[in-house]
């Protein structure tokens, strides 16, 4: 059956829906018209010349793999922009462009006719000639809530996070400044406050933007001599979330402009969410009265997820990815990776690489070779709670028994031989190694490694033992 220009377009939009979301589709993809179908040339009419560029900027190339997947490999696409609705008799304006070059309209110059309605917001996430604007959220739909693994490094972000998703504007929560050091979710939890606002609040306009994005949008508004629409585009926001918000430090202009967007939307009951690598008090370069504003509401820190966390993030992931790992394997990496969740989830999917390439099952062994190259120069200093948890198993005895003030033998046995390996293994001075142990002080960690040195002299079981152990942690 032959195809027509309708059936063409609406087999497009059945694949652009499923690749972007619902606001990006109903708001770029909807208003389109398919105008006819001739010679593989499919003529779509889009409501104003800036709707065509901002198609051409961030979805030329869905259209292009729709456009080739319907109409084969010689289809084009051929636009025809109405300049102006309001002239029913105007000829539209048409310009074509091959669907297999992404670059295609970069370059190409356009006679725009002379009777151009202007009268348009400039900035780039509006549609000219609508009352209501219309935003991409710009938000990644798979940093949700759900796959937010909570622990006591982040319970009091996720916890605030929540209750500003469930009331945006309604909480003492307003600004919501979120930080912490690279890796910990801090992108993750704004994103997710921002989708759940968006599920509970469908008609609140919600935008996340990173601070350099910012900040360059409002450079190009500047030498357009557009700051005014700048502002006020971002004066109509529900929800701003900015992320990374420390790069605006020695930016004063943009500091500036940022100043009196924050106090409009303060003032007005709109929720402001920010993200950055350090707490307010540790902020350099950023003007005192935008300090004292983000410390209105509440600044709620991220730290390095503890072990339970990590083990959990994992789990969490390979359920997502539909993968099995065995528990030693999970155990390794959260006891080797312990600062940085970014890191982590790295090390898994490298890990489950190693294994697909070169057809190796996933063991300890391949894991410790992959985190030897993935860590590099750190992967030998293995933490102190790996040791603690590679001792107690040989033993056959909980940690917390071995780190118990408990005078049995087969227990002081194993606590000595932690603070052994935990000496030679790692730089961490006596007294925190003593701490991890139980509590103890150094003169004990002292004590324990001369009592194991002397026992690998005198005792073969014992000597086994070391033997064993230093095998297990991949030293010998």
């Amino acid at each position: 059956m032959k195809k027509n220009h309708i059936t063409v377009w609406e087999n497009c939009l059945s694949v652009i829906k499923d690749n972007i979301s619902l606001q990006g589709y109903k708001t770029w993809f909807e208003p389109i018209v398919p105008v006819k179908l001739k010679s593989n040339v499919l003529t779509i009419q889009v409501p104003s010349q800036f709707f065509y560029e901002w198609l051409e900027e961030h979805y030329i190339s869905l259209l292009k793999k729709t456009i080739k997947r319907e109409i084969g490999t010689e289809g084009r696409l051929e636009y025809s922009i109405v300049m102006d609705t309001n002239l029913r008799n105007s000829k539209p304006y048409t310009v074509n462009f091959p669907a297999k070059t992404n670059n295609s309209l970069k370059n190409k110059s356009i006679n725009i006719p002379l009777n151009v309605n202007k009268n348009t917001i400039k900035n780039p996430f509006v549609i000219p000639g609508l009352k209501k604007i219309n935003v991409d959220a710009n938000l990644n739909a798979s940093y949700t809530f759900e796959n937010f693994i909570e622990g006591e490094c982040n319970r009091l972000a996720r916890s605030a996070g929540y209750a500003v998703a469930s009331k945006p504007g309604g909480t003492s929560f307003n600004p919501l400044l979120i930080y912490g050091g690279v890796g910990l979710g801090k992108t993750h939890l704004a994103h997710s406050i921002g989708i759940e606002i968006k599920n509970n609040n469908p008609e609140k306009i919600v935008l996340y933007v990173s601070s350099e994005r910012f900040t360059h949008q409002f450079i190009d508004a500047v030498k357009n001599n557009e700051t005014n629409d700048f502002v006020h585009f971002y004066q109509m926001i529900d929800v701003l979330i900015i992320d990374d918000i420390q790069f605006l430090a020695g930016k004063e202009k943009t500091q500036d402009v940022f100043f009196h967007i924050f106090n409009h939307l303060h003032q007005t009951g709109k929720q402001i969410i920010l993200t950055s690598d350090k707490a307010p008090v540790d902020m350099q370069g950023v003007e005192q009265r935008l300090l004292s504003r983000f410390k209105w509401g509440l600044s709620a820190d991220l730290q390095s997820p503890g072990l339970e966390t990590r083990i959990a993030i994992l789990k969490k992931k390979m359920y997502q990815d539909g993968i099995e790992l065995p528990g030693d394997v999970i155990e390794y990496l959260a006891y080797s990776i312990t600062t940085n969740v970014r890191e982590l989830e790295g090390a898994l999917i490298s890990l489950i690489a190693q294994s697909s390439l070169n057809k190796k099952a996933v063991t300890l062994d391949l894991a410790k070779q992959m985190i030897d190259k993935f860590v590099k120069n750190t992967a030998r200093e293995v933490s102190i709670d790996y040791i603690q948890k590679v001792v107690s198993d040989y033993f056959n005895m909980p940690v917390e028994l071995m780190k118990s003030k408990t005078r049995k033998r087969e227990i002081v046995q194993a606590r000595q031989i932690s603070m052994y390996f935990s000496k030679k293994l790692t730089k961490s001075s006596l007294a925190s190694i003593g701490m991890q142990c139980g509590g103890k002080d150094h003169a004990t960690v002292l004590h324990a490694c001369k009592t194991v040195n002397n026992l690998q002299d005198t005792d073969k079981h014992f000597r086994k033992y070391i033997t064993d152990l230093d095998k297990k942690l991949n030293l010998s």
